[in-house]
């Protein structure tokens, strides 16, 4: 039996890919692993998970089980894209600047990006790079792409994804969005998933679970079967394809059958807002000399500015974060499903007593 390795103490600010797995989708990978099942998704669980999300995105849609984000996404884009075909997304996208060149480099379609400040795009910002349809010396741009919530912690509103599949439909273009943290957004919004996805206009969707408490499990779900084609081979193609697809079909079902991919969600989003709330008073109160905030905080990531040597001297207190502008003092600090009220407080009277000794 192989020994603890690690401080089970130990919490980190810098990504909610490093909570561990959630109790309940544990034992759902254990309930999942007496007796046979026949491989490569023609499984018991595989087909109750489109059972689960036909109950959250309407009847008609088809869930594609894969590993992990990245490849969900050039998965998912690749079956509504043409060879000439591109991509248009905000400049900060995660497959323009956390997929190594994935979308790219594998999924052979170019990306067309727009710096959007908050992360979100709007009808205006991709009429910046959606123009040039019939010039042969130009890709294709014939799929928008955006992520929910941002890189950036920004949730779009129902509104505000309407008015961009509105806009792109009405440019011949497809919408994609990538959810590797949908139900945080659902949780800030307020609402069923599918009033800010399928209804909004959304025509194929990346399904998250391994940032809510899953191990390694996500999903394209095609919600406009007429926007995607050849899902069934370019997941394989893609090394996507599971051939003890059960495992990883029964965490989705862990999170998504009941309401626990919400209330990981929620606990989530609720501890960055307890930590934005603890420094905004700090500030207030003129007790956090040079810390600012560069991004509202609508999930579960806090963006702030800290003075110059503050982010090292927390990280050799044991807080690990991710700078994310170096060069103006930007870090995020991201929060889990397992972040506890205590992680908080610890955390906020570190930065505290640096502010105070800077």
């Amino acid at each position: 039996m192989t020994s603890q390795l690690h401080d089970t103490t130990f919490r980190g600010f810098a990504s909610d890919n490093y909570s561990g797995v959630h109790p309940a989708v544990l034992a759902a990978i254990q309930a999942a692993n007496d007796g046979h099942q026949v491989a490569y998704g023609e499984d018991v669980y595989t087909e109750r998970l489109q059972q689960v999300f036909a109950g959250h995105f309407g009847d008609g849609v088809e869930a594609f089980p894969v590993f992990n984000g990245t490849g969900a996404n050039v998965t998912g884009l690749q079956s509504m894209l043409p060879r000439w075909g591109a991509v248009v997304s905000a400049k900060t996208a995660h497959i323009n600047s956390d997929e190594g060149g994935a979308p790219e480099r594998v999924g052979g379609m170019k990306l067309l990006t727009v710096l959007a400040e908050d992360g979100k795009l709007t009808p205006e910002l991709i009429d910046q790079e959606a123009w040039g349809w019939g010039d042969e010396h130009r890709a294709q741009p014939l799929v928008v792409s955006i992520t929910q919530t941002t890189e950036l912690g920004t949730a779009y509103t129902v509104d505000e994804v309407r008015a961009i599949a509105d806009h792109a439909h009405s440019l011949g273009m497809k919408l994609h969005m990538d959810g590797a943290r949908l139900a945080n957004a659902g949780a800030s919004l307020g609402v069923p998933l599918r009033a800010f996805t399928r209804d909004a206009g959304v025509d194929v969707l990346s399904v998250g679970g391994t940032k809510n408490g899953a191990l390694g499990a996500e999903a394209v779900v095609v919600l406009n079967p007429e926007a995607s084609e050849g899902l069934k081979y370019l997941r394989k193609l893609n090394m996507q394809l599971a051939s003890k697809m059960r495992f990883v079909s029964a965490q989705l079902i862990a999170l998504y059958e009941g309401e626990l991919w919400l209330e990981n969600a929620r606990h989530s989003n609720a501890m960055a807002r307890r930590l934005r709330d603890a420094l905004d008073a700090g500030i207030a109160a003129g007790e956090l000399p040079g810390l600012g905030f560069s991004q509202e905080t609508q999930s579960n990531g806090v963006f702030a500015i800290l003075p110059e040597g503050v982010a090292d001297r927390l990280r050799d207190r044991g807080f690990r974060f991710y700078d994310w502008d170096a060069a103006r003092g930007e870090v995020r600090w991201m929060c889990s499903f397992d972040t506890t009220e205590a992680d908080i407080d610890a955390f906020v009277a570190g930065i505290r007593e640096e502010l105070a000794g800077r």
